[in-house]
């Protein structure tokens, strides 16, 4: 199974932007999808951003124009730069592999930390 780990999350000001990483153990070249997901307090985890093996993306409506997500099948990584951030984008943010653009997969990461605040 492949294990995979997060990072960029922070505390940023509305307006400003993050990049988050996503970093696979085992290559990711064969995998059908991956995406991001986030989870607030209260929330059910949503679907962000997805994108497949051949560059199909779909993104949920709120974050469309502000966030791209993106894949590095040789570095068997998975990004999500985030642009014009704000509070309602705060959340822990999940790299998931597997599954499709619609639905996740089982392979879940530890998340990382997404806090829009003035």
């Amino acid at each position: 199974q492949v294990q995979h780990v997060e990072s960029g999350g922070g505390l940023v000001r509305p307006g400003g932007s993050l990049r988050l990483s996503c970093v696979a153990s085992d290559s990711i070249a064969a995998i059908t999808a991956v995406s991001w997901y986030r989870q607030s307090p209260g929330h059910q985890r949503e679907l962000v951003a997805a994108v497949s093996n051949d560059g199909i993306t779909n993104y949920e409506g709120r974050v469309k124009g502000r966030f791209t997500i993106s894949r590095d099948n040789a570095k068997n990584t998975v990004s999500l730069q985030m642009n014009n951030l704000k509070p309602e984008d705060t959340a822990t943010y999940y790299c998931n592999v597997g599954g499709s653009i619609w639905f996740p997969g089982d392979a879940w990461g530890q998340g990382t930390q997404v806090t829009v605040s003035t």
